[in-house]
């Protein structure tokens, strides 16, 4: 309760001061929140309320004739995640630093962005194939705003602009794994011990954290032809979130190769794209090594339309298929749950925007053919003011079996309620 009526009076403290913040020659943006969450089915291993927080986000920038410098932190009380210590690679604790950078413009062809910065690129709509940079999935699992599934990197960004081609290149030196699902808020299919767990079997991992040896580099060379963007990708890092276990039986992130490529534009009346990438995974090129993940190819394919005014549905078609499936299936142990070759996802997004656009209900749905299991996001959004908004929403997850991908969540679905103040 001490540290309740702490974190809450700094908020209040600085909501207080934004007044006079906004006389200083800084950019200030922000909101303030409140969101909680209730789970819809029985954990055991879990709390039945999935999310209860309030947090203060300030977005200060200050603008320089060579550059701009950009801090945005949130001031977090999370009443289900009691653990306060501050940990800015989970996120955790009371702040979460959500970016630190300077953006510097060397050249009228060059910007270099240096620091804590959230990164993305590719073609999906919540399916990434050669995005290899960090997600939160707790925070997507769980019902935050659809902005904490991309979690920050400490890198090193460098943009180069010609006639020719446009190319970005990201140095992390210091490995920056995904968010991932420990069982400490989510629970998950738990292979070694053939049942979905929670906080009674939390993951722990060996992260690569060597600066400079144990980094990360990945690339985009893109291009507008004749109104299609053209895009290659390259990564040479780790696998992002656990994909194989160390001699000491902890999670481990084994050597990853990403190479990749996409085609987005106009297409009938919509939006289409096309998005391959082939996973090089560099400790089991061959396949027969049970604890580390095989190979992988990946083919995204999705379409988008305003079918009506203010009514937007779009659809995507994902394969995941796995290299060396033969030698896979030789070396799993007897009672082991394998996994199929292919993995087939289809996913729809509908948005209806009413009353002056200022309603939006959303729904986004998942289901995979061939784990027959399937994940809906449904969500409704209503702007009272310039100030004010209001938000509802779920995860909800089903399923055939508890070992596939969705279906090992099925017991964190949630209903979740959000109230926002932006200034």
């Amino acid at each position: 309760m001490r540290a309740f009526k702490l974190t809450a009076t700094v908020i209040l403290l600085l909501l207080a001061a934004v007044p006079a913040l906004a006389e200083l020659p800084v950019e200030i943006n922000g909101f303030w929140e409140v969101r909680g969450g209730l789970r819809t089915d029985k954990d055991p291993n879990q709390r039945d309320v999935s999310l209860g927080e309030t947090r203060l986000q300030l977005d200060m920038s200050y603008e320089f004739d060579w550059g701009v410098l950009r801090v945005r932190p949130d001031l977090i009380w999370d009443d289900v995640d009691r653990t306060r210590d501050i940990d800015m690679e989970e996120g955790a604790g009371v702040v979460d630093l959500r970016e630190a950078n300077l953006l510097l413009y060397p050249a009228d062809s060059v910007d270099v962005k240096i620091g804590r910065q959230i990164l993305t690129w590719g073609t999906g709509d919540l399916l990434f194939l050669n995005d290899l940079f960090p997600k939160d999935w707790v925070s997507f699992l769980i019902g935050r705003d659809e902005e904490y599934l991309k979690a920050p990197s400490d890198a090193v960004k460098v943009s180069l602009f010609n006639d020719i081609a446009n190319m970005d290149l990201v140095y992390t030196p210091r490995f920056d794994p995904d968010r991932y699902i420990k069982g400490e808020r989510v629970s998950y299919w738990n292979d070694a011990l053939q049942a979905i767990t929670g906080r009674n079997a939390v993951v722990h991992a060996d992260i690569p954290n060597d600066w400079f040896d144990q980094d990360e580099l990945a690339l985009r060379i893109y291009r507008m032809v004749k109104g299609y963007e053209i895009a290659l990708y390259g990564y040479f890092g780790y696998w992002k979130s656990p994909a194989g276990q160390a001699g000491d039986g902890r999670a481990a992130f084994p050597g990853l190769n990403v190479f990749g490529a996409s085609v987005r534009g106009n297409i009938f009346k919509g939006i289409g794209n096309i998005e391959v990438a082939y996973y090089d995974s560099e400790d089991d090129r061959e396949g027969d090594d049970p604890f580390v993940r095989n190979s992988e190819f990946r083919l995204l394919v999705g379409y988008e339309q305003e079918l009506v005014t203010d009514f937007t549905a779009s659809v995507q078609y994902y394969l995941e298929q796995m290299q060396d499936y033969g030698s896979y299936r030789d070396s799993i142990y007897p009672g082991m749950e394998y996994k199929d070759k292919n993995r087939h996802v289809f996913t729809v997004r509908l948005t209806r925007l009413l009353m002056n656009q200022n309603l939006t209900l959303s729904l986004f749905t998942f289901y995979s053919p061939s784990d027959r299991d399937g994940y809906l996001r449904p969500s409704v959004e209503y702007k009272v003011n310039d100030y004010w908004t209001v938000s509802a929403g779920g995860n909800l997850f089903f399923r055939n079996e508890d070992a596939t991908f969705y279906g090992q969540f099925h017991t964190n679905s949630n209903l979740y309620a959000a109230v926002r103040y932006a200034f």
